[in-house]
C-alpha cells in the first residue's frame, strides 16, 4: 500500500526532473509536485493491513510498534521542526547541531517505519518483476533471500535496519543493513524494509529474532515491492534522461 510520504519521498524529485525535462524538449510540463508538509505537521498514518490476519506477528505486537515506536517518531519529528521555528543567529551551535541531528532521525524513522508496514500484509510469495529482478542480480531469489537473512541475523539482539534499496547512484539493487536510524543509502528508493529493533519483536518471540524473521517473510505484500520498483525505475530513468 502506498502511503503519502512514501509518494513524497519516491516521486517528488521524480515529477522535477520530469517537468524540467518536459520544458527543456518543448512539451507540455508534466503534473504539479505535491504540496510539502509544513513544518510541524506530519500525520501518523494508519496501518495498511488488519493486524489480527497477518501469520505469526500477533496483533498486540503490530498495534503497540505502530501506536507507540512509529507515532512517537512523528510526534517527536514534528517537535523538532517547530523548535526550528526559535532558531535564529545568535541560537548557539550545539542546539542547532543537535535538532538537525534529531531531525534526521525522526525523518528517516518515520519513513522506514511507514515503508515496514507498507511491505506487510501479503503472502509472503515473491512473483512478478521484482522476483526477475532479484534472479537477474543475484542469481535467484533465493540467493538473495539468504544473504538478506544473514544481514537481518547479524543485527539480532542489538537494533537497526535491513534494506533492498534501488540505488540511484549505481543503478542497481542493493541491500543495507544499518545499526541507527541515519545510516542507509544516500540516494536511493526503499523497497524491502525489514525493522530489527527489539520492539519490532520482543512481545512475540523475546530474544528469539531468528523466528521473527521467518515470520516476516510469511507476510511481506511483494505486490507493494514491485509497485515500489516501478516508481524506482522511473525515477532512475528521469535522473539519467
Amino acid at each position: 500500500m502506498t502511503t503519502r510520504r512514501d509518494f513524497l519521498v519516491g516521486s517528488t524529485a521524480i515529477t522535477v526532473a520530469a517537468t524540467s525535462l518536459a520544458h527543456a524538449a518543448g512539451g507540455a510540463p508534466a503534473a504539479t509536485p505535491p504540496k510539502p508538509v509544513a513544518p510541524g505537521a506530519h500525520e501518523i498514518v494508519p496501518l495498511p493491513f488488519v493486524p489480527a490476519k497477518l501469520k505469526g506477528l500477533t496483533a498486540a505486537m503490530l498495534t503497540s510498534h505502530h501506536d507507540n515506536n512509529y507515532a512517537g517518531a512523528v510526534k517527536n519529528l514534528n517537535k523538532v521542526e517547530l523548535e526550528f521555528a526559535k532558531v535564529n543567529k545568535d541560537t548557539p551551535g550545539y542546539i542547532v547541531s543537535s535538532l538537525r541531528e534529531r531531525e534526521l532521525t525522526y525523518t528517516n524513522s518515520v519513513i522506514l517505519h511507514e515503508h515496514y508496514f507498507g511491505n506487510l500484509g501479503g503472502d509472503g510469495k515473491v512473483s512478478g518483476a521484482i522476483d526477475k529482478r532479484l534472479t537477474a542480480q543475484f542469481g535467484s531469489a533465493a540467493r538473495w533471500e539468504e544473504l538478506f537473512r544473514a544481514s537481518a541475523m547479524s543485527l539480532g539482539g542489538g537494533s537497526g535496519w535491513v534494506i533492498l534499496d534501488a540505488n540511484f547512484h549505481t543503478g542497481d539493487l542493493r541491500i543495507y543493513a544499518t545499526s541507527g536510524h541515519s545510516q542507509s543509502v544516500a540516494f536511493g528508493q526503499p523497497l524491502l524494509v525489514l525493522d530489527m529493533f527489539e520492539h519490532a519483536y520482543a512481545i512475540d518471540f523475546g530474544a528469539a529474532h531468528a523466528k521473527y524473521i521467518d515470520a516476516f517473510f510469511q507476510n511481506v505484500s511483494w505486490a507493494e515491492v514491485d509497485k515500489r520498483l516501478v516508481r524506482a525505475d522511473k525515477a532512475l530513468a528521469a535522473l539519467r534522461a
